[in-house]
């Protein structure tokens, strides 16, 4: 007798339900990331107890460097080697943004199959391209601050990281063809997304853009938060695996976007700014 199909939609109601009860798991190696975030909630907090707690987290210390030598942070071309300095280049926002980078991205080693690990690499990489693209969009167009829409787009899509982590419970939820997954754009991908970003914590302008995002009503001209990211994720070249299993995967072509820009078209932003995305995408995902 061959097995009952997965119901798709109740088993991603029973994964939100438990997020909800609090039963939410992050891997243990993010707890560090986590830690950081706390401190930086402390207002006494200083660069020397930042950088000392860094410096125990070998991956977050080659994040913070890495990212402070990129183009976007290095405007002198002075390399800096030590953790103090770094954070002191790229400020205490940036420093929240990547150890958010960290608690998301370490998500990838939650993945059960050689499958899903492959699937969370695709959706981190298309995770930097829309944060970096949110950021270069916050300064150059839609005059947003730069570090919270880094910051959502960071975690914006956050719950199919975990989707995809805890997958391997239940067979069959991410193996079918394109448009197997249909039922996640019904609802569930915000519900998982805000529940799992309730357990982050995460800043209300934050989650106010990605509640934003989720409606996916683009203003024109685009002027806040929520357009930021709505357009970083349309113009990310890289598709979201979750996308293409709901059969609404984009392809790498940002068709008809410039109409989003006036007369310094997003087409011109991007070019302009070819340097300064690969050097901190290549600081964030390396």
């Amino acid at each position: 007798m061959p097995p009952t199909p997965l119901n798709v939609p109740e088993t991603l109601a029973r994964i939100v339900a438990g997020v909800n009860a609090g039963e939410v798991i992050f891997p243990s190696t993010a707890e560090m990331a986590l830690k950081i975030q706390r401190m930086l909630d402390d207002p006494d907090c200083s660069i020397d107890q930042l950088a000392h707690l860094i410096q125990a987290d070998p991956l977050l210390a080659s994040r913070v460097v890495a990212v402070a030598n990129s183009v976007v942070y290095n405007r002198s071309g002075q390399a800096v080697s030590n953790i103090k300095n770094a954070v002191a280049r790229i400020g205490f926002k940036t420093l929240r943004v990547l150890a958010a980078s960290i608690v998301v991205r370490q998500m990838e080693s939650m993945a059960e199959t050689p499958e899903h690990a492959r699937m969370a690499r695709k959706l981190w990489e298309r995770t930097t391209h829309v944060a970096v693209l949110s950021h270069l969009i916050a300064r150059r167009l839609t005059r947003q601050d730069p570090d919270t829409a880094f910051f959502a787009g960071i975690v914006h899509d956050v719950g199919g990281l975990y989707l995809i982590a805890r997958a391997g419970r239940y067979p069959g939820l991410l193996e079918g063809g394109a448009g197997s997954l249909g039922a996640w754009f019904e609802g569930a991908a915000a519900e998982l997304g805000r529940a799992v970003l309730n357990r982050l914590n995460i800043p209300p302008n934050a989650m106010q853009a990605i509640e934003d995002m989720w409606r996916g009503e683009l203003a024109i001209p685009p002027t806040s938060l929520g357009d930021t990211l709505l357009l970083a994720t349309r113009l990310a070249p890289v598709d979201s695996p979750l996308d293409v299993l709901a059969g609404e995967g984009r392809g790498s072509a940002p068709a008809s976007l410039d109409m989003a820009a006036d007369a310094d078209t997003l087409s011109g932003i991007l070019d302009e700014s070819k340097e300064e995305v690969t050097s901190l995408i290549g600081a964030l995902y390396g």
